[in-house]
């Protein structure tokens, strides 16, 4: 299995070992999740998937992807590192609950044929554009009400109140040839129709039940400790090759996870992690391998199929979220909302089949 040549570079990236700058007592100033401007590592039933520095990438996994390369049968999947450079653009609350943030936050993008990547974590979400693409990318939130709020460094909607745990990504290719859609449900037939043409199915996993939660932000006085006690899960959660496991850091939030309920016991949960443990999450799996990496609008397809839309089965929204992977995009559901979730994707003329 190619993920245990990469476990040792992926603790590297994780917990490197130059020093960083002391602070009040010889304790360093900076927490251990915050060294990262971003980082996410996703490990999912279909890849596993690693954004950081381009610096970063080179000199972590270049080598390994190198070596491993040569060894491969034809057929294999292959490791690689994106030649396309990307940047971040945080943004905080729709004011929204999960499903509908989704689609306020991708209509937009999509709209303008803009290929995304979509994190949400525990706080925040995280748009990630190509460099080429960041203007037209804060064009188009700042017309849909967005603003940039520099005490909170992130865009932010004014009607935002609170917000609840998701995340998201991407894709649907965008022609030359082809007027962008006008409205989300148009936006929506399209999408399905080429998940349909490509033969794109849904996989669910009913055995794997997720747990949104984050590290607790301790004063520097408790910061060590709880440092420490993130990181040996982390190891023992990574060591032994998860089925799914999502870990964001950035550099002013806590480390925002999404794991396994079962996994739970790898960390000392009660001290170092908040987020409820009684609410599941189901995954859902659409492997985007068959379209082009510069696809955009299939995250604001699937969410306006769920969340409702206009053309939508629902009355109600689906509690929703998607994380954005390198090759795919999973749809997490709230497990109570997991019939209807489905119900819905096989809905209407481009229904999904769904295994």
């Amino acid at each position: 299995m190619q993920y245990a040549l990469y476990v040792q570079p992926l603790l590297q990236l994780l917990f490197p070992v130059k020093a960083t700058p002391a602070g009040i007592g010889g304790i360093s100033a900076v927490a251990w999740a915050n060294q990262h401007p971003f980082l996410n590592i996703s490990i999912t039933p279909i890849e596993c998937s690693v954004v950081c520095s381009k610096a970063l990438a080179h000199e972590f996994f270049a080598p390994v992807i190198s070596r491993s390369n040569d060894l491969l049968v034809p057929g294999q999947g292959r490791a690689s590192i994106s030649s396309e450079e990307f940047v971040v653009i945080s943004v905080e609350g729709a004011g929204l609950v999960a499903g509908q943030r989704v689609l306020e936050l991708t209509s937009p993008l999509a709209m303008a044929g803009i290929s995304i990547f979509f994190i949400t974590t525990y706080f925040s979400d995280y748009i990630l554009v190509p460099a080429k693409s960041r203007g037209q990318v804060i064009r188009a939130l700042e017309e849909r009400g967005f603003a940039f709020e520099k005490s909170a460094e992130a865009y932010v909607n004014p009607m935002a109140h609170h917000r609840n745990a998701s995340s998201t990504s991407s894709f649907e290719p965008s022609s030359p040839a082809t007027p962008p859609p006008t409205t989300v449900s148009e936006l929506q037939a399209r999408t399905f129709s080429l998940l349909k043409r490509r033969n794109i199915v849904p996989q669910v996993h009913r055995d794997i039940r997720l747990i949104q939660c984050a590290g607790r932000g301790d004063s520097i006085s408790n910061q060590s400790s709880s440092d420490l006690e993130m990181q040996i899960g982390l190891t023992k959660s990574l060591v032994h090759p998860p089925r799914f496991l999502s870990l964001t850091l950035v550099e002013t939030e806590s480390a925002s996870l999404l794991l396994e309920k079962c996994t739970l016991n790898n960390f000392n949960s009660d001290h170092i992690l908040l987020g409820s443990e009684d609410d599941y999450l189901i995954p859902v799996t659409l492997n985007l391998e068959p379209l082009p990496f510069e696809a955009t609008g299939i995250v604001c397809g699937v969410a306006g199929k769920l969340v409702g839309g206009n053309t939508g089965p629902l009355t109600d929204s689906v509690e929703m979220s998607y994380l954005s992977t390198a090759r795919a995009g999973t749809v997490m559901v709230d497990e109570r909302d997991l019939e209807r979730a489905m119900e819905a994707l096989r809905d209407g003329e481009y229904g999904l089949d769904i295994v």
